[in-house]
């Protein structure tokens, strides 16, 4: 069975998720990192588990889209990015010192 992207874009766009757009995308990977920051509670379980390597690779990921997508963000998409990078690395050194 072969799936066309059409077939894989109407059956995930159909679902009761929220719209996924570069700003969403962004927030999720942020709100993953403070989880793995131990800053918010795990979702499925809502016990604080930290886990500062996981913070740390998913904070460098933002860190690499921001480097590969420089100049083809709108001005709210950098700031975004840019905010949210400033915000999660300060925890992060909060959280090594």
């Amino acid at each position: 069975y072969e799936i066309t992207v059409r077939d894989w874009s109407s059956d995930v766009c159909s679902s009761d998720l929220p719209q996924l757009d570069f700003g969403t995308f962004v927030l999720s990977m942020s709100s993953s990192a403070l989880v793995h920051l131990g800053d918010v509670p795990e979702p499925e379980s809502g016990r604080i588990v930290k886990n500062i390597p996981a913070a740390k690779q998913t904070i460098d990921i933002l860190c690499m889209l921001e480097s590969k997508t420089r100049g083809n963000l709108t001005d709210q998409e950098s700031r975004l990015l840019r905010d949210m990078l400033f915000e999660l690395r300060m925890k992060y050194v909060q959280h090594t010192d």
